[in-house]
């Protein structure tokens, strides 16, 4: 057992690594002026190569599990680090806009997505009893390497210049992600069936999965929470300067607070999660979300009401995106989860598009924030109706009946939750 233990802390380890290595893709901020001002390029198409990077990223969630499969985990996440880390190093040689495209938004993107979904699914299978603190710790890495990475990245480019500070940027990531690779270990299935709440808990193929409603309406929830954390984090600053009167620098300093909190609902909301139930988690997660987007929608603003919704949004979007891992395990099973969490994960990417989309659409903050809220009470009455599919009956029960095994996916030995 103390060896299982020791083996555990190390894929912890590794995972960490791995995933702040991987986290390091959201100070891309920080290079679109200095991008614009060596190539004279327009800001706002610089500014797309992120949209790119987020929809490759989500987009390789739907194959990585597949690539796992047969490559296995350690070798699947020493290529993606490496595909990643060239990937960077390669952009220090562009002069123009579409191999910018190609490098730093598909390849590093699609790298970046492999690696975190299938690291993220197999460190909660190697803690089965503790799938939200487990999920936090990974999840809240990937938000740490982004905030480690601002204050190095920014230090990169004023001491070596935009072009060499991807070079450097795209050597250490790759040192960073292979190295924890080799402290990674893939879980192994089990065929032991798992009681989850009394009743006994199937592995769903994804297949399985698209065939019940609770997939679809966890979709949903995903999206809003998704497109309400992404749509803030792209104009936070902005709506500091135009709608509560700050001045810029002050408004900036939202910036970093949206990182700050975001980590901390990761964390926080995740562990949380195991103790009270995770849709309780994420129906007050989406209730608070409503509620700070209505009043930065319908009240008159100032410095201290801006920053409590700036933090209320980011801290519950930080938590709703941890603690959906592990409702997707809940629901569907530990073994097919890369698959099935890459399914429910495409509305991360769509809804990083789908509140920039609204917000030309509709004119402005106001009527988003107030789409926003709609969605947020939608998703908050699914979050407090919606249950685990029942198990073992019609079509699903009749395929199952030769094969009683059930879940979990588990090293030989390790405590089942």
């Amino acid at each position: 057992m103390k060896s299982n233990s020791g083996n555990r802390l190390l894929v912890v380890l590794g995972t960490i690594i791995v995933q702040m290595g991987l986290g390091t893709i959201y100070t891309w901020s920080l290079f679109n002026q200095p991008l614009v001002d060596r190539f004279g390029w327009n800001l706002s198409s610089v500014a797309i190569t992120f949209s790119i990077t987020s929809f490759a990223l989500a987009f390789a969630t739907l194959f990585a599990g597949k690539l796992q499969d047969k490559w296995g985990l350690r070798r699947l996440i020493l290529c993606a680090g490496i595909v990643l880390g060239a990937g960077l190093m390669l952009s220090s040689q562009v002069t123009s806009l579409s191999l910018l495209y190609i490098l730093a938004g598909i390849v590093v993107g699609f790298a970046d997505g492999t690696a975190y979904i299938t690291s993220l699914s197999n460190l909660i299978k190697w803690f089965p009893e503790k799938k939200g603190l487990i999920s936090g710790i990974s999840v809240g890495a990937y938000g740490t390497g982004s905030l480690i990475f601002k204050y190095i990245n920014g230090s990169l480019i004023q001491s070596v210049g935009v072009s060499q500070a991807f070079l450097y940027w795209g050597i250490i990531v790759l040192i960073m992600i292979v190295g924890g690779s080799f402290l990674v270990k893939e879980a192994v299935v089990i065929n032991k069936p798992s009681v989850q709440n009394g009743a006994v808990q199937w592995d769903y193929t994804v297949k399985e999965m698209l065939r019940t409603k609770q997939a679809y309406l966890l979709f949903v929830m995903f999206f809003t929470a998704c497109m309400s954390g992404l749509y803030l984090i792209g104009v936070v600053k902005d709506i500091g300067v135009r709608m509560a009167g700050l001045d810029v620098a002050t408004a900036a300093n939202a910036v970093a607070m949206v990182a700050i909190f975001n980590t901390a609902g990761r964390i926080i909301l995740g562990a949380l999660s195991d103790k009270v139930g995770r849709l309780k988690v994420v129906a007050g997660a989406l209730l608070t979300t409503a509620v700070a987007v209505t009043v930065l929608s319908l009240v008159p603003l100032n410095f201290g009401l801006f920053f409590a919704c700036v933090a209320g949004i980011a801290f519950c979007f930080g938590g709703n995106i941890t603690v959906f891992p592990a409702i997707v395990a809940d629901f569907f099973g530990l073994k097919n989860q890369s698959k099935n969490y890459g399914i429910v994960y495409q509305g991360f990417g769509l809804g990083a598009l789908a509140g920039s989309f609204i917000a030309a659409l509709l004119g402005g903050f106001i009527p988003t924030f107030t789409t926003i809220a709609v969605l947020c009470v939608v998703s908050f009455l699914i979050a407090l109706t919606i249950c685990t599919p029942e198990q073992g009956k019609g079509k699903l029960r009749s395929e199952r009946k030769k094969n009683t095994n059930g879940v979990r996916s588990m090293k030989p030995g390790t405590k089942l939750g």
